[in-house]
C-alpha cells in the first residue's frame, strides 16, 4: 500500500533510549524511562498519579480491581467500543450495561445514563471517541448524584482536554492507551491516572503484583513482601523508552497530525455539504487530538464500495467496532439498556482514512482527491 492505514510513531530517537535503558542494566519496570513518562504524564495532565501499565486494558482491570468491582455488579458504557472497556469489568463478574451513543460524536449519550441506573450499579465507564470529550459536566453530575465511580477510557484521548482539563482526569481513574495504533506508542502499553491519594498506595500494590515493592524502594517499609492480591501490570523500561522519546516532542506530533486533520477536513467539507457524506463532530469547549479521521457513508454498501475503490488506489482504510452488544460475548455478559437508534446505524456507515505522524497534508489532499473521485462516479 502507498499509504497504510497506521504506521507507528516514530521520531528516531526510540533506539537510542532502548540503548540507555538497556546499559542501565534496569530494563524491568519502574526504571529511568518509566518514572520520566510517569512524570510527564503527571505534569502534562494535572493528574494526582500516573502509572504506566502494560496496555490500556490492564490499565482498565486495574480501576476495576481498586473499585472492588464484584460479580453481580453493573457498569454502564457504550457498545460503540473496543472490547477491553467491557472485558475489564466481565473479569470482575460485572454486568455491562450498554446505552446508545450520539450521533454527532460517536460518544456515549449523556442523556440516556440515568435511565440505565439500578441499585447494583457501581460505575460509569465514557469512552472518548477519536479523542473527543463525552459530555463530562453531565457525566459527573450523574456519579455524584447516585454515588457512582467514574472510569474514563480515554484509550484515545491523551492531549484532548473538556472546557480546559484533560481527559482521563474527571473520574476517579483515567486509562490511556500507547498501542501500536495511537498518536504515541510504546508497542504494548498504556497508563492508568488516578485522581485521589486515597488510591494511589493500593495500585502501587496490586500493580507491582500485590507487593509493596515501590514501598520499600522509597524505604517507607523495612520489608518488601506479598500484602495483597495483584498481577503484573507493569511494563519493560524499554518500552517506556521507546515512549518517552515521542512525549519529548509531543507537540509537535500532535500539531502535525492535526494539520493532516485539519486538511482531510477541508477538502471534504464540499461533499458533506452536498449531502454525500457526514464529517466528524468536535463539540464547543472539546479540544482533540486528531487520533483518527472519519468520514460517514451512507450506508453500509456504500462503505463497502469505498474501502475497495481506495484499497485499489493503494490506501487502506477501514472501518470499526462491531457494537459489543450484537457480538456473542457481548450478549452472553451485557445487555443494552432502551433503544439501539444509533449504535448499530451509525457503525455501520463510519470509514476511517489513514492518520499517522508523518503523513503529510499534501498525503491528505491525494486521499481525499480519490474519496472526492469515489462520489464523483457515483
Amino acid at each position: 500500500m502507498k499509504f497504510n492505514f497506521n504506521v507507528p510513531p516514530y521520531t528516531g530517537k526510540e533506539a537510542e533510549y532502548i540503548a540507555q535503558a538497556v546499559q542501565n542494566q534496569k530494563i524491568c519496570g519502574d526504571g529511568e524511562f518509566t518514572k520520566k513518562c510517569n512524570k510527564w504524564i503527571e505534569e502534562k495532565t494535572g493528574t494526582k498519579k500516573c502509572l504506566l501499565t502494560t496496555s490500556c486494558t490492564h490499565a482498565t482491570e486495574l480501576a476495576a480491581l481498586l473499585l472492588d468491582i464484584k460479580p453481580g455488579d453493573e457498569v454502564i458504557m457504550p457498545s460503540y467500543t473496543f472490547v477491553s472497556t467491557a472485558d475489564a469489568f466481565v473479569l470482575r463478574g460485572a454486568v455491562p450495561v450498554f446505552v446508545d451513543i450520539r450521533p454527532d460524536t460517536m460518544n456515549i449519550d449523556e442523556k440516556l445514563i440515568e435511565d440505565a441506573i439500578t441499585d447494583k450499579t457501581k460505575a460509569i465507564v465514557p469512552v472518548h471517541y477519536a479523542g473527543v470529550s463525552c459530555e463530562m459536566d453531565t457525566i459527573m453530575d450523574i456519579a455524584e448524584r447516585h454515588n457512582l465511580y467514574v472510569v474514563e477510557d480515554a484509550a484515545q484521548g491523551i492531549m484532548s482536554s473538556y472546557k480546559g482539563q484533560a481527559l482521563g482526569t474527571f473520574g476517579e481513574f483515567g486509562c490511556f492507551s500507547f498501542h501500536e495504533t495511537k498518536n504515541y506508542s510504546m508497542g504494548e502499553g498504556g497508563a492508568l491516572l488516578i485522581r485521589d491519594d486515597a488510591f494511589v498506595e493500593r495500585a502501587e500494590i496490586i500493580r507491582e503484583k500485590g507487593t509493596n515493592r515501590s514501598q520499600y524502594y522509597r524505604g517507607q517499609v523495612d520489608k518488601y513482601r506479598w500484602v495483597d492480591f495483584g498481577s503484573s501490570y507493569l511494563p519493560s523500561d524499554m518500552n517506556a523508552a521507546y515512549l518517552y522519546a515521542q512525549l519529548e516532542v509531543a507537540e509537535a506530533i500532535n500539531d502535525a497530525r492535526l494539520a493532516v486533520w485539519n486538511r482531510y477536513y477541508e477538502n471534504l467539507t464540499p461533499l458533506a455539504e452536498s449531502g454525500r457524506i457526514e464529517l466528524p463532530v468536535v463539540p464547543e469547549g472539546c479540544v482533540h487530538n486528531a487520533h483518527m479521521f472519519y468520514i460517514k457513508a451512507a450506508d453500509m454498501e456504500e462503505r463497502t464500495a469505498l474501502i475497495n475503490f481506495l484499497k485499489e488506489n493503494d490506501i487502506l482504510s477501514v472501518f470499526h467496532y462491531i457494537p459489543l452488544h450484537t457480538a456473542p460475548a457481548g450478549q452472553k455478559f451485557g445487555r443494552f439498556h432502551g433503544e439501539d437508534r444509533f449504535t448499530t446505524r451509525e457503525s455501520e456507515r463510519l470509514l476511517r482514512l489513514p492518520m499517522y505522524y508523518k503523513l503529510t497534508p499534501d498525503d491528505a489532499d491525494y486521499i481525499s482527491g480519490k474519496v472526492k473521485e469515489f462520489y464523483g462516479s457515483r
